[in-house]
């Protein structure tokens, strides 16, 4: 783990990181977790379920319309952390299906129906699990 936050970010974003190829952000950077080779940034959002909450809500995405990140990379963990989805998203697509929320100050986003579906999304569970 590399911050103080829930163990479940600091998990994905190293899984993400690793399967990607891509080298992780100080702590401190804004908006975005990780940088590939060319620049791109990656924002990771992580969700664990339970028996008792299968909600893929995902915590509130800041800033939105700065465009801090050029990609959305969302994993939803099982309880025991097996990953039931793992996904990419562009930007603009993260603008099409999120909704701000003025009680949260940010976009919030469910992973769940069409976006799983839209062919701007790419499946990386695959990569993440190998």
């Amino acid at each position: 783990m590399r911050t103080n936050n829930n163990p479940v970010g600091d998990y994905a974003e190293w899984l993400v990181s690793r399967g990607l190829n891509l080298e992780l952000a100080r702590n401190s950077a804004t908006g975005y977790d990780a940088i590939d080779g060319k620049g791109s940034k990656y924002q990771v959002k992580a969700r664990r379920v339970s028996l008792e909450n299968k909600s893929r809500l995902l915590s509130p995405i800041r800033k939105l319309a700065e465009k801090d990140f050029d990609f959305l990379v969302v994993i939803v963990f099982e309880w025991d952390y097996s990953i039931i989805d793992a996904v990419e998203i562009p930007h603009e697509v993260v603008s099409e299906y999120a909704s701000f929320s003025k009680h949260t100050n940010g976009h919030i986003l469910h992973l769940r129906g069409k976006i799983l579906k839209d062919p701007r999304t790419r499946n990386i569970k695959e990569l993440l699990s190998g």
